[in-house]
């Protein structure tokens, strides 16, 4: 009798949690979330991590590291990511960059991240996708940069796209911003819309940036096939520290409520 129950219970709290993660999106279906509702380490089913201090292509100054708390942890309900001022196996700074390569891959779909991000000078965190293709070329497979945010220039939210033919080391990437003055200081819903025709980016439901289908091969379109989340945040680099990094400003966090992904 209790076991029954207890599984209703359980039933009831799926639907209800199904209704409200879908709310004012009745064209989609919720396939793969993580609310963080527990605390500890991140779900391991459900995020890996990119780990290193070699800069990452950028000249990024922190270590990422793996499977330690004071870089990625989930307490009170939000996943933490946290970068530090500290020396760590040859970097100075340490973060963390959490990847769903391998437990959540998706071709088309509507991914919201509900995130406080950090501020300073210094500070470049993100959320974005890669293509799953192994080995990866890039930027001939393709990014989505859902959100950026470097902090010399505060309040300023970017969103790109990168490919072959569109990539800004030869300067012809896709981007745009939009003002976002209490970026740090309250919480936003950073999103893509996805689909074979064209990329969308929004924040809090308001479209800001879209990038077409051109129907010109893979050098334009590599946006046909799996790619995965990346959460993180970089210190300094060629972008997030062309103005130079404020060593007191740290530690620095990112805050993410919830991440939800669905598809049509």
């Amino acid at each position: 009798m209790h076991r029954k129950i207890f599984f209703s219970l359980l039933l009831v709290s799926a639907v209800f949690f199904s209704a409200h993660a879908q709310n004012n999106l009745p064209n989609w279906k919720l396939v793969w979330f993580d609310e963080f509702d527990y605390k500890g380490l991140p779900n391991p089913q459900k995020w890996n991590y990119d780990t290193g201090g070699h800069g990452w292509g950028n000249h990024e100054l922190e270590y990422y590291t793996q499977n330690r708390e004071e870089n990625a942890r989930v307490e009170n309900g939000m996943l933490v990511i946290e970068a530090r001022k500290e020396d760590w196996k040859g970097s100075k700074y340490t973060s963390a960059r959490l990847v769903t390569k391998g437990k959540g891959d998706w071709t088309y779909g509507r991914i919201e991240v509900r995130a406080k991000l950090p501020k300073g000078l210094g500070t470049w965190p993100a959320i974005w996708m890669l293509s799953s293709t192994t080995p990866l070329q890039w930027p001939d497979d393709g990014e989505i940069d859902i959100m950026e945010h470097v902090g010399f220039d505060p309040g300023v939210i970017h969103a790109s796209v990168h490919c072959k033919k569109y990539y800004h080391v030869i300067g012809t990437q896709k981007t745009d911003t939009l003002r976002v003055d209490d970026f740090s200081e309250n919480f936003h819903v950073y999103a893509l819309e996805w689909d074979a025709e064209s990329i969308s980016i929004f924040v809090d439901q308001k479209k800001y940036f879209v990038f077409t289908n051109e129907h010109k091969g893979k050098e334009s379109w590599p946006f046909d096939q799996p790619a995965h989340l990346l959460l993180n945040i970089a210190v300094g680099g060629d972008w997030g520290g062309a103005k130079g990094v404020d060593e007191n400003i740290w530690p620095q966090k990112m805050l993410i409520d919830y991440v939800r992904v669905y598809n049509k």
